[in-house]
């Protein structure tokens, strides 16, 4: 099993929700976001979602688009993405998932991603233009490596869908809890209950629920229905906001321990 299985089963056995957050790498260096993955784990953060950089990030909103053209700037590759997690992986356990667009992956080369990915200390990977009809190739070679590979569904998904991702995925399911792109919202969906439900009826994998939250009673009310509650625009816009400045970590921890405040209390 991988950390990321290990980790929703020791989350389910304390019945309670994880918080997993996003920050993209390199925003706004690589030296930083190291510094940020063990503030992240120390305030709380379950699962990480570590994004790769990418020029065109089609289902991301401005507040990612900007995180990911500040992680341009700098000299950047793949390959000093798996030193830092290999970096990471002398202190932590913490379950780290790669998350971004295929083009680097196929210009990478799939099988040696998923071997240098494996080797570094990563436990999962979702690509999200990269549908199970087209990822069969890459599937395979995450099951070899024992990776996890993460697919979505969204409020659009039918019946059929649900079954399609749910049979071909791992690790868990990433529900994207309104359609369009990434950021954060004043409000959630009002169906986020029933349609957990609804996947839940095809697997028995855990499902996290991402897109647009924001706030600690936002994440509440997501843990009441759903195994993992995912945060990424509104942390990134910490990260923006702060930077290099030396309150950068306290101010995430501070946020994030917030979030956690809120699924706490979301079973209790």
């Amino acid at each position: 099993m991988s950390r990321i299985t290990d980790k929703f089963a020791a989350l389910k056995k304390q019945g309670r929700a994880g918080l997993v957050t996003y920050i993209t790498a390199g925003d706004p260096d690589l030296a930083v976001t190291e510094r940020l993955i063990h503030c992240l784990e120390e305030a709380g953060t379950d699962i990480l979602e570590l994004g790769v950089p990418f020029s065109d990030p089609m289902a991301d909103g401005p507040t990612i688009q900007a995180a990911s053209d500040r992680a341009l700037r700098n000299p950047f590759s793949l390959d000093a993405i798996f030193s830092l997690v290999e970096r990471v992986r002398r202190q932590s356990q913490l379950p780290i998932l790669l998350f971004g667009y295929y083009n680097p992956v196929f210009r990478y080369g799939e099988e040696r991603f998923v071997s240098v990915a494996q080797e570094s200390g990563v436990d999962g990977v979702l690509v999200v233009d990269l549908p199970p009809e087209e990822g069969e190739g890459l599937g395979r070679q995450c099951a070899r490596a024992g990776l996890d590979l993460i697919y979505c569904l969204a409020p659009t998904s039918t019946e059929e869908r649900i079954k399609i991702v749910t049979r071909a995925g791992t690790g868990f399911v990433y529900y994207v809890s309104v359609t369009g792109v990434t950021g954060a919202r004043s409000e959630l969906s009002r169906t986020i209950g029933r349609d957990v439900a609804r996947i839940k009826k095809q697997t028995d994998l855990p499902v996290a629920v991402g897109f647009g939250i924001s706030t600690p009673d936002q994440a509440r009310e997501v843990a009441r229905h759903a195994e993992g509650v995912v945060v990424g625009s509104a942390l990134v816009k910490v990260i923006e906001k702060y930077g290099r400045s030396p309150e950068l970590l306290d101010q995430v921890r501070e946020f994030v321990s917030g979030l956690k405040q809120g699924i706490a209390s979301a079973r209790e």
